[in-house]
């Protein structure tokens, strides 16, 4: 006996492939149902070899149904999850709205695992912030090693975080760069995004950072450990999809750059790529697509006592969002209802 199970959202970027991944990973699901708002509804997604028809968010009954995939916004969000929730369906959702409630936990399936039994709280489960979910699946094993004491982190994030409208305006952007007689003024960004990075994600905060830079500090505390400092500096950049990281890492306890490269290699959802020549690396391109966190350009941060370096890439449409959402769902199932 499988699980029923619903998608929320099917018809964005992050919707679509959940599905993809939950026909990938061969989720034992007896039935998906596809949900999309009114003006969406009727259209036809794919699952697998099956074509499903969407159905309506506003008057579907969630009676009777294991768990939904949230890939809503948190406007619609707010709305919708407690009804969920309410009927019995647990929520795995991919908007900001839960993240930071106490009663809600944060979970990356490779990190915090056991965080997966205080669903019962509200009968949601949160999902992390794109940027946050691939950088803690690299941090847990080292913390558990020598005790991570600060992260400086830079991103470089792809334009499919800020979905379908963004794609569109890197591409026409980029044609106009060779067509001088046509202009794409930017709407989604506060800049031009092609051939330019704009040091700004998500809204500005009294403190000078972003939104994006907070998030990434409260939820490295609450998937990992409350007393690691973060410190990031969140960037967009004219990649369309896979998000780039560099990290600057502190340790309580002297950490050797190949014990680090070992312990990584086995760690769980991480691939390390790390040759020191040309191309022994892994770029956003490369990782399109793929389920693996990338590890690359691991090394010792001389200026500091107990300090590493390292390049960390993923595919933020994947584990950024789908992906780990469907390892939830995979994890929920496993520990907790126990049908599959």
């Amino acid at each position: 006996m499988g699980y029923r199970v619903v998608v929320v959202g099917a018809t964005g970027n992050v919707g679509h492939e959940m599905l993809n991944i939950l026909a990938e990973r061969q989720f034992p699901a007896d039935e998906v149902a596809v949900l999309a708002s009114r003006k969406s509804l009727g259209t036809e997604v794919s699952f697998g070899e099956k074509t499903l028809k969407t159905q309506d968010l506003d008057t579907f009954d969630f009676t009777g149904w294991d768990m939904a995939l949230f890939a809503v916004g948190s406007d619609a969000t707010k709305i919708y999850a407690p009804k969920a929730a309410k009927a019995g369906c647990v929520v795995i959702d991919n908007s900001s709205l839960y993240r930071y409630d106490a009663d809600v936990p944060l979970i990356v399936p490779e990190v915090n695992p056991e965080a997966i039994h205080g669903y019962a709280k509200k009968n949601i489960i949160a999902n992390p912030n794109c940027s946050t979910a691939q950088m803690v699946v690299a941090l847990k094993p080292l913390h558990d090693r020598a005790k991570i004491k600060r992260v400086v982190v830079s991103t470089y994030q792809s334009v499919s975080g800020s979905g379908k409208e963004a794609i569109d305006e890197l591409w026409e952007q980029t044609k106009a760069i060779y067509n001088p007689t046509k202009e794409v003024p930017p709407k989604v960004y506060p800049k031009q995004i092609a051939f330019n990075v704009i040091p700004h994600i998500d809204v500005f905060l009294d403190d000078g950072s972003t939104k994006e830079e907070w998030k990434m500090v409260a939820e490295t505390k609450k998937i990992i450990d409350t007393s690691i400092k973060v410190t990031a500096t969140c960037v967009r950049v004219p990649v369309f999809v896979g998000h780039s990281e560099s990290i600057n890492i502190e340790t309580e306890d002297f950490l050797d750059e190949d014990e680090a490269r070992d312990i990584l290699r086995e760690a769980p959802g991480v691939m390390v790529i790390d040759k020191r020549e040309d191309g022994g690396y892994v770029t956003p391109v490369e990782c399109v697509g793929d389920f693996a966190t990338f590890i690359s350009r691991i090394r010792q941060d001389s200026t500091i006592d107990n300090g590493l370096n390292l390049w960390c890439v993923s595919d933020n449409l994947r584990k950024g969002a789908a992906l780990n959402a469907v390892q939830i769902a995979e994890l929920l199932g496993r520990e907790v209802l126990k049908k599959g």
